[in-house]
């Protein structure tokens, strides 16, 4: 409360400053000044210039930026690149002595290199820009606090360079991944986010109403079956970096709103995407972070630092089966008792999984997966041959009909991306659709719907053809070292604050 109170007496008295500054000109948001360089340029453009030379160039140039620091003599602002000093001068002195920190302000004047080598410009003219009614936090705790940092994300932003640091990370791996595969000859296209039938993977979508046509209408929870159109209508390598959305929990690797990348190519297989996978994430390991090799932080349950964890992006990832990876990590179990549904629900029971009366050998082959296998998968691994039931878009295996030509990449026990062999059987896949319609009706609600406009499209005939699907939010959660999908995403979604 005294906090709250002492919040409050701040605010008053820089609202009152602002009542002053009203009734001193009619414009006290001006919107003329036009900085012509930034922190970051001024520091690498004169990096090798000395104090005499910087006092022999007599240097002019202007800068605008937010207050972060009030030294006396000098105070510090920040721009969108990073932070410079200012010399207070005689004759803007009563101006600093004014100001607040958060205020934002430009200034023209000369540039200079202290004796301690810090450079500097000294102020000449000045002019406050925007009044900042509210205290930035304290420069010694900073905001530390995770759930206002999420709340007030553009605090955050003004005062945790780390933070900034990593959204402008994610925006250069988005970028790199753009340029990657317009290299590669894959054409951007956009796709609908609103559609009559929520498809292309097995989540609970998000429901809407559309009141023109007077349907329900439901929020995207993948673009696959577009993205799929356009390759039956010749768009033979096409990409989308989208936005989806599922209907489900929150935690630290979910978010009910994400971004994903999907991509289609027709004439390859998921052998080639497991190659093309690792080509591109080696490249944004080098492009965007200058090194082959990322460390991540291991952190316990509590969130406590445990050690660090190295990930090399120039080799070639490790391949595992679906079945193998079970059997390597639980050597208690026989390959038998995976094949045989009486003796693999008796595994599942003694492994505590509830299982449901309905499911097949490959769905508990892939629930005892997720929970004895995954968390385990620290360094980039391949996990192939995924069951056919729980992969009702995937081409079935030449060699083993039970099992689909997909692969799922997991790192640091996360699933990172999920890509296969495309099923453009039209006859398969309607009857794909029709045993996922049963068990929806039946039981699952996050079973797929029946499209049948797809099945029409793949009547046409589509090529031979491999996608995938790979989580941004996750793949930047990697390469900035983030625990929580909350840390690389701008605004996260949260519970209202009056619903705590």
């Amino acid at each position: 409360m005294t906090e709250e109170r002492d919040e409050n007496k701040f605010i008053v008295e820089r609202r009152a400053k602002l009542k002053k500054l009203r009734s001193q000109t009619n414009t006290p948001f001006p919107n003329d000044f036009k900085p012509h360089a930034l922190a970051a340029q001024l520091e690498k453009t004169y990096s090798v210039a000395t104090k005499q030379d910087l006092e022999a160039l007599q240097h002019q140039t202007s800068v605008a930026g937010r207050v972060m620091r009030n030294r006396g003599s000098f105070i510090v602002i920040q721009d969108r690149s990073g932070t410079i000093q200012l010399y207070v001068t005689k004759h803007s002195r009563a101006f600093v002595k004014n100001l607040d920190l958060g205020d934002i302000i430009g200034i023209e004047g000369c540039l200079h290199r202290s004796g301690r080598g810090n450079l500097y410009i000294e102020i000449e003219t000045f002019t406050l820009l925007t009044k900042s009614l509210r205290p930035l936090p304290d420069k010694f705790h900073g905001l530390a606090d995770r759930e206002m940092r999420y709340r007030q994300r553009y605090l955050d932003l003004i005062v945790n360079s780390d933070v900034r640091s990593s959204f402008r990370t994610r925006s250069n791996i988005i970028n790199y991944i753009r340029h990657f595969l317009n290299c590669e000859n894959f054409l951007e296209v956009e796709t609908p986010m609103l559609q009559p039938i929520p498809g292309g993977a097995a989540a609970r979508p998000f429901v809407t109403h559309h009141n023109a046509m007077a349907i329900d209408m439901y929020l995207r929870i993948a673009p696959e079956l577009y993205l799929k159109r356009l390759v039956v209508g010749g768009f033979e390598r096409v990409y989308e970096i989208n936005r989806s959305f599922r209907n489900e929990g929150l935690s630290t690797r979910h978010n009910p709103e994400f971004t994903m990348l999907e991509f289609y190519q027709a004439y390859a297989d998921y052998n080639d995407l497991m190659q093309f996978t690792e080509r591109l994430l080696g490249g944004i390991a080098r492009e965007v972070l200058g090194s082959h090799r990322v460390i991540n932080t291991k952190r316990d349950e509590y969130g406590n630092k445990v050690g660090e964890v190295e990930y090399d992006f120039s080799e070639p990832f490790r391949r595992l089966s679906v079945l193998d990876s079970i059997l390597m990590f639980n050597p208690a179990i026989a390959c038998d008792e995976l094949l045989n549904l009486q003796l693999i629900r008796r595994v599942a029971a003694d492994l505590g999984i509830s299982v449901d009366g309905n499911w097949g050998v490959g769905k508990l082959q892939t629930e005892i997966f997720e929970k004895t296998v995954e968390q385990h998968l620290e360094q980039p691994t391949f996990v192939t041959h995924y069951p056919i039931e729980v992969s009702p878009l995937a081409r079935r295996s030449d060699t083993n009909p039970s099992v689909t030509d997909r692969f799922e990449l997991f790192i640091g026990g996360r699933e990172v991306a999920n890509g296969f062999s495309e099923l453009n059987d039209p006859e398969e896949q309607a009857d794909r659709f029709s045993a996922q319609l049963n068990e929806k009706n039946f039981s699952d609600e996050e079973m797929m719907y029946f499209d049948e406009d797809y099945i029409k499209a793949l009547e046409y005939g589509m090529p031979p053809t491999a996608g995938e699907g790979i989580g941004i939010d996750r793949l930047v959660m990697l390469f900035t070292d983030s625990s929580s999908i909350r840390d690389v995403l701008l605004f996260p979604h949260m519970k209202p604050e009056n619903c705590l």
